[in-house]
């Protein structure tokens, strides 16, 4: 099936947040570098942070840990370095983040056509929310979940199926719209179609591997898309 034969019937999009409207790697890597000055550890490079970001704050600590210590370490080291990082985190979050381009025309684009709109995320939720107020970017979304919103996160698809059931619309009229092949994998098993942006951080891996129903350069143009797929929404 064609991108535009699987759009035909969207009323409602799920969009994620870090990589995909929001450029966060620099947020991340000044707190991690303050959370690792903490723990006496030398600071690292954003480039190696970035192919960590995506699969929720307990994977990124882990994972950044695992950088200096064994398995044993890093669950030892664990509590610790998720404390000072949540603490670093909220004192920056968004200070140094920037939006990727076209994603308030974009988002405007979807509210303007009558599509509803849910931000779903695996940042936590205490990150997620401030920071799209800083942006300000809520006011565009009538749901919104981070990752510790629920019991499963992406890309398990219990959030999009959440979405799904709280607009009260069959995930086949509920698009996801992500930058990871976290986004694409809980879209495919909740049943929604997926499109894939190419500018965010996929866990350092190709974006044209992820199995979605197309790529769009930005928010505007996704919007742009189901809108000419679905006239009577506008």
């Amino acid at each position: 099936m064609t991108a535009a034969s699987v759009l035909r019937g969207v009323r409602a999009a799920i969009i994620d947040l870090d990589g995909t409207m929001l450029d966060t790697v620099p947020d991340f890597h000044v707190a991690i570098n303050r959370m690792r000055a903490d723990l006496n550890l030398a600071p690292i490079s954003a480039e190696r942070i970035q192919i960590m970001v995506g699969k929720g704050s307990e994977n990124l600590i882990r994972s950044v840990l695992a950088l200096d210590h064994e398995a044993d370490g890093v669950e030892r080291h664990f509590p610790a370095a998720m404390d000072a990082y949540q603490r670093h985190y909220l004192d920056i979050n968004g200070n140094h983040s920037t939006l990727y381009p076209d994603v308030m025309a974009g988002l405007q684009a979807f509210k303007d056509a009558g599509l509803r709109l849910a931000c779903v995320t695996n940042k936590p939720i205490a990150f997620a929310r401030p920071l799209l107020a800083q942006k300000k970017l809520d006011g565009y979304f009538e749901i919104v979940y981070g990752g510790d919103s629920l019991p499963k996160k992406k890309p398990d698809p219990l959030p999009l199926l959440q979405v799904c059931h709280d607009f009260g619309l069959e995930p086949a009229q509920v698009v996801a719209i992500g930058d990871s092949s976290n986004d694409a994998e809980a879209a495919r098993a909740a049943g929604c179609p997926v499109l894939t942006v190419p500018y965010g951080y996929n866990h350092g891996e190709c974006i044209h591997k992820i199995n979605s129903d197309g790529i769009v350069a930005s928010l505007l143009q996704a919007a742009q898309l189901i809108s000419l797929q679905n006239p009577i929404a506008n």
